[in-house]
């Protein structure tokens, strides 16, 4: 694995454990990180076995640090936000929708140069990326639903930071394939990556 990428995961950890300290709570932070600490490890795993481009790493990197900050706050409360909120006049905190569009606009990189190796043309890996993200939000959303479901109602609803708004879930989806679809928008650059990967 090369330097840098293990510079990367170093800021990473580093970032994590500062958003780690004392989170506003402390059960709806060990849930929302419950993914991390099983994708994670396999995120180095893969890029030991594939090497990913160091662009697609600090990409991950934004939006796992950004996900660090939203479970420290929990999505619904995340105050740094708030000015923004205040700004626009939202009746809401949209910083979860903000994630969820970045996982779409982000990851996207990642996962195309994951699915690359196995797919004959661009276009295949593209349609499949895309396919991964909606899949991936989607199943996230299903997990959200199970935990407000199963667990006692104040912390589902801490997790699942709908603010009220019964559209959350399909909102949040549809704001990760609008990330997705703008990384589709730049197909002449992905397929000079595809063609990189090829080689």
């Amino acid at each position: 694995m090369p330097k840098s990428h293990k510079l990367v995961y170093a800021i990473y950890v580093v970032v994590w454990i500062i958003m780690a300290i004392n989170p506003k709570y402390p059960q709806d932070w060990l849930l929302e990180n419950v993914l991390v600490f099983l994708v994670f490890p396999l995120i180095i795993w893969m890029d030991k076995k594939h090497t990913y481009s160091l662009l697609s790493i600090i990409l991950l990197l934004i939006f796992a640090s950004l996900h660090s900050l939203g479970s420290h706050y929990t999505y619904a409360e995340m105050e740094h936000f708030n000015t923004i909120t205040q700004f626009f006049g939202f009746e809401r905190n949209h910083f979860d929708r903000l994630v969820h569009f970045l996982f779409g606009l982000l990851t996207f990189r990642m996962m195309f140069e994951m699915i690359t190796p196995s797919v004959a043309t661009v276009k295949v890996a593209l349609l499949f990326t895309f396919t991964m993200i909606l899949s991936i939000s989607t199943f996230y959303e299903v997990l959200e639903w199970l935990a407000a479901v199963i667990l006692h109602p104040e912390l589902g609803m801490a997790f699942l930071g709908t603010q009220g708004d019964v559209w959350d879930a399909q909102k949040d989806t549809i704001s990760a394939m609008i990330g997705a679809l703008i990384n589709m928008a730049f197909y002449q650059n992905y397929k000079h990556l595809w063609l990189s990967k090829r080689v």
